[in-house]
């Protein structure tokens, strides 16, 4: 099985260079070292020296020099919105504040689902709703980013 070694950014991929694709969930966008069925049947060995954030549009650099591109796949997650900016600022301290991967937007926070938090929220005036969709949390103040 080859092995995918490094990864290059999204900004430095071109569509004509990859040979197969992959798409994977948060978690699994997240890994240093796992097993990968590629849409085009290639098996890849992700062999990295630490785990990456590896986002939508980046590519795996196999050991040849070949590239995979990856895919962020749509995943159930909870959507919370509030009724004013100040109320979601709050949602958001209190989600902040239990170290959960959120992904922040104008309007609404995504999370994975998590029943406890739900609760958190709705008794603190937000609402929740499920979605499916690419999760991209933010990344955490002290992210290295030096990933090749």
């Amino acid at each position: 099985m080859i092995r995918a070694v490094s990864v290059l950014r999204r900004a430095a991929v071109r569509p004509d260079q990859t040979v197969d694709s992959v798409t994977l969930d948060h978690d699994g966008r997240q890994r240093r070292r796992l097993t990968l069925a590629c849409e085009g049947g290639l098996d890849v060995l992700l062999d990295l020296e630490r785990p990456a954030d590896i986002q939508d549009g980046d590519a795996l650099r196999l050991e040849d020099g070949r590239l995979v591109l990856v895919r962020a796949a749509p995943q159930r997650l909870m959507e919370i919105t509030a009724g004013s900016p100040l109320r979601l600022a709050r949602l958001a301290w209190h989600i902040g504040n239990r170290h959960t991967p959120a992904e922040i937007g104008e309007d609404a926070i995504l999370i994975e689902p998590d029943h406890v938090l739900a609760e958190m929220v709705r008794g603190l005036g937000g609402a929740v709703r499920e979605v499916e969709r690419p999760f991209a949390p933010e990344r955490g103040a002290y992210h290295a980013h030096g990933h090749g």
